[in-house]
């Protein structure tokens, strides 16, 4: 059943695990939204810090949810090492990140939510495909 395969099924099947990935990436998108905004016009924080704060929460959401349900990573032994790789290419993102944030906010101009969701946008294609391949050795398609 479609639905089993989607949600439920331990996949290799690229096209199911991004569907996954963008739901758990949606979801701490969500968060990282969230707290960017939260810390940046509540607390009073410059928004490029607080898209390091911000980040810092999204990823320990993001790890959790991906390394269970999206990639199925059970199969990897050594936890700490598994967490160490997903934080270097979660950091390897935050810096792309914050680049597109101050060129889309600083240079152009935009408001700094909307280039945090053209960044977001941007950035999940490289947490994806570096996931994919550092973890599984897979192709990036």
């Amino acid at each position: 059943m479609l639905i089993d395969k989607l949600f439920r099924d331990p996949t290799d099947n690229i096209l199911i695990q991004l569907f996954r990935y963008v739901f758990v990436g949606g979801t701490a998108f969500a968060v990282d939204f969230f707290f960017l905004y939260f810390f940046s016009d509540i607390c009073g924080i410059y928004y490029l810090i607080s898209a390091i704060f911000s980040f810092i929460i999204s990823v320990l959401v993001n790890y959790v949810m991906s390394t269970k349900w999206v990639f199925n990573q059970d199969n990897i032994e050594n936890k700490v090492v598994e967490f160490n790789l997903f934080l270097l290419i979660s950091t390897i993102g935050l810096v792309f990140t914050e680049i597109l944030l101050y060129l889309f906010t600083d240079v152009i101009g935009m408001y700094y939510l909307i280039s945090k969701i053209i960044s977001a946008i941007i950035v999940l294609f490289w947490n994806f495909l570096a996931r994919r391949v550092m973890f599984y050795g897979k192709d990036f398609i």
